[in-house]
């Protein structure tokens, strides 16, 4: 199985700490959602954006390499977790089928390139035929945010 979990990337955590990443929803950086096959392999270690076994369109033109840029939804704390999120990722008329996700910087401080924050493995192939393909973020708070820090 070439995905196996949802994570957070080891590289990131070390990037936080280098103030690589802005996810503020005004002047941050930009993060973009690229979608895989199940042929991919995304863990943990995953570093940055690769194009290999990325999705592509069985037909039609609603996906394109590299994915779809994100909303940020501004930085904010409850209690003693901080926590970020994105709006909702869609894809309309999309026909194409993936198994997971990668969210990455592309516009990242210092000499990184295409940066990954998470991998999101969605369990099992999701397909689209002629019709709307959603990546659901959860509800940004301290309990359920997509990037949370406690």
């Amino acid at each position: 199985m070439a995905f196996t979990g949802n994570f957070m990337c080891t590289s990131f955590k070390k990037q936080i700490l280098e103030a690589v990443h802005d996810f503020r929803a005004t002047g941050g950086d930009t993060f973009k959602i690229a979608l895989y096959t199940s042929s991919a392999t995304l863990d943990a270690t995953t570093t940055a954006y690769s194009s290999s076994n990325e999705t592509t369109n069985s037909s039609g033109s609603a996906y394109t390499a590299g994915g779809l840029a994100l909303a940020n939804v501004d930085p904010a704390t409850s209690g003693t977790t901080s926590f970020t999120d994105f709006s909702d990722a869609v894809w309309s008329t999309a026909s194409f089928t993936a198994r997971g996700a990668l969210i990455y910087n592309t516009t990242p401080t210092h000499t990184y390139t295409n940066p990954g924050v998470l991998v999101l493995d969605f369990g099992s192939d999701k397909t689209a035929s002629a019709g709307t393909f959603t990546v659901v973020f959860p509800t940004a708070d301290a309990s359920n945010a997509i990037i949370r820090i406690a």
